[in-house]
């Protein structure tokens, strides 16, 4: 884990038991060629070392294709007439990153993708298909506990989306929702780098009947020239943060940085929940002074 990633779990940590909920651990390693056991297993020392500690068994995405399949095939059969026409809300798709960049307008400068598609209505008979999810032309609205009011339009966002790719690995956008459903989770705390990405969230919580949770995106840790940190920034990595602080520092550093504490001083996290409040943050992305 980097600092951007401790940043987000102590946030969901101390609001869940600030409001004396449960705070559970799951390990997204769908994609076997990035996943290691060994990393998982590395995550949960920091986090323990931090004193973020978990309720429950850990939950192993890889382990869960089954039920995966499962929504797949529920989603397969739901028949909607929303401007979508009314057969299955699923397709196979065939087209290549490179034809579907082909495609797009040349403003699309921001590294999003929005697939035109092309294989919605073809016959497709293939077993090396990724399989898309057909999106309507509405706007997906909510509520973010930080950012405010939403609005996305998945159509002229991202289009039909993938759920499950062509080498049978399954979504990440299908598999969360699955998982935050059958978890009971209520509450979302990421980074607002995944504002948007809610939406498609939000469209398959609704078609598949689940509880919606709530959302709290919370601002961003930048560098000096504001951009998002992340792996590349090998010193704020937690394995070489522990060299030179402690974790009451560490968490200390956080709540600071993010306007919770007036002053920079070690915290342990459960000293930390009487401070809390997601109104003292605001919405600007912060530096953290290390």
């Amino acid at each position: 884990m980097h600092l951007g990633n401790v940043l987000a779990a102590l946030l969901s940590w101390v609001s869940a038991r600030q409001q004396g909920g449960l705070w559970r651990l799951r390990i997204e390693d769908l994609d076997p060629q990035r996943s290691r056991r060994e990393y998982a297993e590395q995550l949960m020392r920091d986090l323990e070392w931090l004193g973020l500690t978990w309720d429950g068994e850990v939950v192993w995405q890889s382990k869960r294709a089954e039920v995966y399949e499962q929504y797949l095939n529920q989603l397969a059969n739901i028949r909607e007439n929303r401007g979508i026409g009314t057969g299955s809300l699923v397709y196979p798709c065939t087209c290549t990153r490179n034809e579907i960049l082909a495609a797009q307008a040349p403003h699309e400068s921001d590294g999003r993708i929005v697939y035109p598609g092309t294989c919605r209505n073809k016959n497709i008979q293939s077993s090396k298909a990724a399989i898309r999810l057909i999106v309507s032309d509405e706007q997906i609205e909510y509520e973010d506990r930080v950012y405010g009011h939403q609005a996305v339009n998945l159509a002229t966002h991202c289009g039909d989306f993938i759920v499950r790719r062509s080498d049978g690995v399954f979504a990440y956008q299908l598999a969360v929702v699955v998982d935050d459903a059958e978890m009971g989770v209520t509450e979302i705390v990421r980074g607002r780098d995944l504002l948007l990405s809610a939406a498609q969230q939000l469209y398959l919580y609704r078609l598949l009947g689940f509880q919606e949770p709530l959302f709290c995106h919370h601002p961003l840790l930048v560098n000096e020239q504001g951009q998002r940190l992340c792996k590349r920034d090998k010193s704020l990595e937690i394995s070489a943060m522990r060299k030179k602080m402690t974790a009451q520092e560490i968490i200390g550093l956080l709540a600071y940085t993010m306007g919770l504490t007036p002053a920079r001083e070690a915290l342990t996290p459960e000293q930390l929940l009487p401070l809390f409040d997601w109104n003292k943050m605001g919405r600007e992305d912060k530096c953290p002074y290390i």
